[in-house]
């Protein structure tokens, strides 16, 4: 391996970092600690066939959360310096993110350097990729490119900085050529949908996912860790799942839609009557989500209008838009 690979392990920039040991660990992190795994997801989304584990070294930087954002997985292959993340929420602000993530890694490299920064040598680089696997509950295509210019306010390809992050969905039924590469990532795209069937029939987020063990373990899913790690799991996957959160998320996003209709039209009751729309959209949003699972189960209307303790005409009108869309 290149020794230019060492400058994580120096502390150079780390007293710059707020350093925070209560913060979990992550499952999706956890799963592909071992450089064995991580190569197989490596080549699964490069479509290259390295097969010494060796060949890639880890670089993510332990216990050290920057702004209060931790990376999951950062690693060296040859001359590339890769970051990959897990995301349970879209984001489309995860190309700053990486911007900001690997402007301090190369700083840390130029600072372990010889040269000078202003010299005439020309510095060199590892190559930055930044990939993003996303399940959250909000559908996505399978394959999304995302790119920091698109939050300039002149819009994507100007200035003079680029970040670029691949997103690939691996929610069930997504992205089947990417899982079948590799059986780890395939092996938590099935868990996590475990538990999303799981929420989908009423039960608290913690019953949900000790189901979901029991469920992959039976089916011979991820069965050297959830056995061996029977006791962590749970508290590794509530860091990554919040359904909490998603709920607020659904809410916020119809109450700034709202409040953006009332501006636009320039007026402070048109502001109001938007404020309350937006809320009413959030809660909507998240009602026909609910339906929607719900009805992949096989359950009528009366049924899941009990489980949701709402009018069956309402639910009923719900299933008949959706049919006519």
């Amino acid at each position: 391996m290149a020794k230019h690979t060492t400058w994580y392990q120096k502390n150079f920039f780390w007293k710059r970092l707020r350093i925070n040991r209560r913060y979990k660990d992550r499952l999706f992190r956890f799963l592909f600690q071992d450089k064995k795994d991580l190569l197989a997801l490596y080549n699964a989304v490069n479509g290259s066939s390295y097969s010494n584990p060796d060949d890639l070294e880890i670089v993510t930087l332990d216990d050290v959360i920057f702004m209060k954002m931790k990376n999951d997985l950062s690693f060296m292959v040859s001359d590339q310096l890769n970051l990959y993340e897990h995301q349970s929420t879209y984001s489309p602000n995860m190309p700053l993110r990486g911007l900001i993530y690997f402007t301090h890694q190369y700083e840390g490299l130029l600072t372990r350097q010889k040269e000078s920064l202003y010299g005439a040598k020309l510095l060199r680089l590892p190559a930055p990729a930044y990939v993003i696997f996303y399940n959250g509950r909000r559908e996505q295509p399978d394959r999304t490119e995302l790119f920091l210019s698109d939050a300039f306010e002149t819009g994507r390809g100007t200035g003079c900085l680029e970040c670029r992050a691949v997103m690939f969905n691996i929610n069930r039924g997504h992205n089947k050529e990417l899982t079948d590469k590799c059986r780890r990532l395939w092996e938590y795209s099935e868990f996590v949908a475990e538990v999303n069937d799981n929420l989908d029939r009423n039960m608290s987020l913690k019953a949900a996912i000790v189901k979901a063990m029991d469920t992959c373990i039976q089916r011979g899913i991820l069965t050297d860790i959830l056995q061996s790690n029977k006791a962590e799991v749970p508290g590794m996957l509530l860091t990554e799942y919040d359904e909490k959160k998603h709920m607020r998320t659904l809410y916020r996003e119809g109450y700034e839609d709202g409040e953006k209709a009332g501006f636009d039209k320039g007026e402070k009751a048109g502001f109001d009557r938007g404020e309350q729309a937006g809320f009413d959209r959030g809660r909507q949003d998240l009602l026909e989500q609910m339906v929607q699972k719900k009805l992949q189960h096989g359950k009528s209307a009366a049924a899941i209008a009990k489980e949701l303790e709402t009018d069956v005409t309402v639910i009923q009108k719900i299933i008949e838009t959706r049919s006519a869309r």
